[in-house]
């Protein structure tokens, strides 16, 4: 028999070499296989025989056995009973049933019975008055039942007009006017929320105009906002032409100046109607006791009354350009 000395194996091997008759090793279970390649590799016959196990052995290996067994068979049922409250769960989901609790735990919510929808719904809030509450406050947030009747409150009660005669310092900025070309996407909106405008000087830091607004607003000032739309008159003729052109089949000539104007200020109504509801809805903290339309009666008169002042100072003049 050779034991788990590789030196003493080789030397063996070197004894038996000189030995014309075959030998007989007998293989212990956990022999390396390196031991046989290398009697392999000497070219001399050679018999394996089985060590025989000791009784102590053959307990170990059994026992050995059958602890790999029943922790294999742990598993497979900690497997098994997971995938069975993984689709209990999923039935109970689909049912509506309530999920039943684990003993030793607590649960927050209140039992199905004790639950009254009509806690989570707010009630009805007349135009301009203040938002009301619902009992208790819903899982999920829906912005059109949170957000409906808060922005008619704030203008109502005037949070965003600026008082003429205050002795506060005062803070203002002019919202860049959106066209009346139609309604606002999602540009216009990027604009009201984070519109940059310089504020301290040419070269100073941009301020977000209604972030900046409210801060100024908390801080002391006497803010304003100003709102206002452009007639953007170029575009919006287009828009319109397009239009009467699709419904009627007609160019702006064959329509007639004054009947193409009425046109324009139906266009102008609608969708500057549209403009300034989207704008409220946007939260913006805008003074609308100011609004302004840039072909207004008021802008009209300070466009005319510059023009002919420029004239008269000859910064401007008119001239015949030939074709």
């Amino acid at each position: 028999m050779i034991r788990h000395d590789k030196n003493k194996f080789l030397m063996i091997l070197r004894r038996l070499s000189h030995s014309p008759s075959n030998f007989t090793i007998r293989r212990q279970q956990n022999l390396p296989s390196t031991y046989f390649a290398l009697l392999s590799s000497s070219n001399r016959p050679f018999i394996m025989e089985a060590q025989p196990e000791s009784n102590e052995e053959i307990d170990e290996r059994k026992k050995k056995k059958e602890e790999k067994a029943k922790e294999k068979e742990a598993k497979r049922l900690k497997a098994q009973k997971k995938a069975e409250e993984a689709a209990k769960a999923q039935a109970q989901k689909v049912s509506g049933v309530p999920k039943k609790e684990k003993p030793g735990k607590k649960s927050w919510k209140p039992d199905a019975e004790e639950v009254n929808p009509d806690d989570f719904i707010d009630p009805v809030t007349p135009h301009g008055e203040k938002k009301q509450l619902s009992r208790k406050m819903a899982e999920q947030y829906n912005p059109n039942a949170v957000e409906k009747s808060w922005y008619s409150w704030w203008e109502k009660s005037g949070f965003f007009v600026a008082d003429a005669n205050s002795s506060k310092p005062s803070f203002t900025i002019v919202l860049p006017p959106p066209n009346v070309t139609g309604a606002l996407h999602i540009g216009h909106g990027l604009t009201a929320a984070i519109q940059l405008t310089l504020i301290l000087s040419l070269h100073g830091p941009h301020i977000i105009q209604d972030t900046i607004i409210r801060w100024r607003r908390m801080s002391g000032y006497n803010t304003l906002w100003v709102p206002g739309m452009d007639h953007a008159g170029i575009a919006t003729q287009v828009v319109v032409e397009k239009k009467i052109m699709r419904e009627s089949k007609l160019t702006r000539h064959e329509l007639g100046r004054e009947k193409f104007v009425s046109e324009v200020w139906k266009w102008k109504n609608e969708y500057g109607g549209t403009i300034l509801n989207q704008e409220r809805r946007l939260a913006t903290s805008l003074d609308w006791s100011r609004e302004c339309f840039t072909m207004d009666e008021q802008r009209s008169k300070a466009v005319t009354e510059a023009f002919v002042q420029l004239y008269r100072e000859n910064l401007i003049y008119s001239m015949i350009y030939e074709t």
